[in-house]
């Protein structure tokens, strides 16, 4: 803790989920340019990720990863599929489990999608290793907040 916080731990500037939610909105607002050209959206380009990472993947598998909701993911995966980028399909086996597959469209765009972290790290004009030591201690405060 600093002297600063010691002395006044409700000044905005103290706390932490100001930090995170400011930072949060402008590192977004960096891909936004970024991802526009490839028709996604900030949310819809996590679920890509996530989908190049695992292909296929189910409807509660993906919301599981993305720590989202189904009624939340649902009209991102619906976009995506008129984007052409993923495909949503009952399982015959089980039909309430959705696959969720990308399309050839869709794999393709990963190779475009491997010049997008190179932009934003020089858009934040940030050492790499801070950078990684920033996104390790987020991954902690996910866990610890989870």
């Amino acid at each position: 803790m600093t002297s600063s916080t010691l002395e006044n731990p409700l000044a905005l500037d103290n706390q932490v989920c100001f930090a995170l939610a400011i930072a949060s909105r402008n590192v977004i607002a960096l891909y936004r340019p970024i991802l526009e050209p490839l028709g996604l959206t900030h949310p819809q380009y996590l679920v890509m990720l996530a989908l190049w990472d695992e292909n296929p993947r189910t409807l509660k598998g993906l919301g599981q990863t993305l720590c989202l909701e189904s009624a939340t993911l649902s009209p991102l995966l619906k976009r995506l599929e008129t984007t052409g980028y993923v495909r949503r399909q009952r399982r015959a086996a089980d039909e309430r489990t959705l696959d969720i597959t990308l399309t050839a469209q869709g794999t393709a765009l990963r190779a475009v999608a491997e010049t997008i972290p190179p932009r934003v790290v020089a858009a934040l004009n940030l050492p790499l290793e801070e950078l990684a030591t920033l996104r390790d201690a987020l991954h902690r405060v996910m866990a610890a907040t989870a």
